[in-house]
């Protein structure tokens, strides 16, 4: 079992973690890049899936492959593989999302072919009457791709055992959601970003039992607690690789309460209906959660999500956390920051770059965002 420091650990240097499973165990890993992945296959098929999330190093031999105007992000994966960083992986899922990520699937497939590589390509409009039968017909081809590659049957009983197991650690991330927006002073931000990109690359049996005890120890501090008196901050954006933003909101006298972030609130949106068969379940929980700027289920259907989110964490504003280069949220946040304006809701938008910061430009503005709060 885990605590929250060990999974500190395992996040901070996760190839070691990794190679360790493969070599005692025997285990597949099979790397990702976003969470339309459909993880409860994977997971059936006796693999382990990763989220990838790109390189603390510099980048030098992806440059010869994309461009400079593909974020960082997605030139830090390349660059993690081309070095053999990530020799561990017996295989790569890419769904598809935006074009940065599909280069990358493109690229991985003509230069790195240890590995076995699947092109998962959900609908982008999921409220057409065909959405739903296209996504499960996709995800009935790569069941059988993935069963071709692994060399193992995924049956029925097995696809079960994981779409609950699944569902086990979604509603206690729910719980834990539930807990930081009502009681911020109980978990630490940076905790809370730890268990999150924990549960996108530990064993999910071990992490299930772990994140059980966590939020059951979690909710017992409640009461021993003084409520905190920082200003509420709700984060929005693709995927957050920085711990250390969590400091510097505390440190600027405010607190994260919710998010709309891959790696958060919509890691674990939705629960799959476990009376449907299994992949039928995943494709209807693909159509319900909440969406990012991959996938389309209305004009403002992000602006309403996050405005509800400051409703439901009585948030007194919104930080945008905008990856540079990162073109689909860009095209999203004018719109969602009139619809935040109209509702009187502030915002902050936050230019970040995954290799390096401007630390003490970001915690300016910051402060200087807290104090117009």
């Amino acid at each position: 079992m885990y605590s929250i420091a060990s999974f500190r650990d395992i996040v901070d240097q996760p190839y070691p973690y990794l190679q360790n499973l493969k070599n005692l165990q025997g285990k597949k890993i099979v790397g990702t890049v976003c969470t339309y992945a459909p993880e409860e296959i994977i997971h059936a098929a006796g693999a382990l899936p990763v989220r990838l999330f790109g390189s603390d190093s510099a980048i030098h031999r992806a440059e010869l492959h994309l461009q400079s105007y593909c974020c960082s992000l997605v030139r830090g994966i390349l660059e993690e593989a081309l070095t053999d960083r990530l020799d561990f992986l017996d295989g790569m899922v890419f769904p598809h999302t935006c074009d940065s990520i599909q280069r990358l699937s493109d690229v991985w497939r003509i230069n790195l072919k240890k590995t076995f590589h699947a092109d998962v390509v959900l609908p982008v409009k999921l409220t057409t009457a065909g959405a739903r039968q296209y996504l499960i017909d996709v995800l009935d081809r790569f069941k059988a791709d993935l069963e071709r590659q692994l060399g193992r049957e995924i049956t029925h009983d097995d696809l079960a055992r994981s779409v609950k197991l699944y569902n086990q650690i979604r509603l206690l991330l729910q719980r834990l959601y539930r807990l930081r927006c009502d009681h911020p002073e109980v978990l630490d931000g940076r905790d809370y970003h730890t268990i999150i990109r924990a549960a996108m690359i530990v064993e999910r049996e071990i992490f299930l039992e772990s994140l059980t005890t966590i939020v059951a120890d979690l909710e017992k501090t409640v009461m021993q607690t003084k409520p905190s008196h920082l200003k509420r901050l709700v984060i929005c954006g693709g995927i957050c690789t920085h711990p250390d933003i969590y400091e510097a909101i505390a440190e600027a006298g405010g607190v994260a309460v919710g998010d709309d972030l891959c790696t958060g609130q919509r890691y674990f949106d939705g629960i799959i209906d476990e009376a449907l068969p299994p992949v039928e379940a995943i494709a209807g929980r693909y159509i319900r959660r909440a969406v990012c700027p991959a996938k389309h289920t209305g004009i403002t259907s992000r602006g309403e999500n996050i405005i509800r989110t400051v409703r439901q964490c009585r948030a007194d504003g919104v930080v945008f956390l905008l990856l540079k280069f990162c073109d689909p949220h860009a095209f999203d946040y004018p719109y969602m920051r009139e619809m935040l304006e109209r509702e009187n809701i502030p915002s902050l938008l936050l230019e970040m770059e995954d290799q390096s910061q401007a630390a003490g430009q970001v915690q300016t503005r910051l402060e200087t965002f807290v104090q117009i709060l």
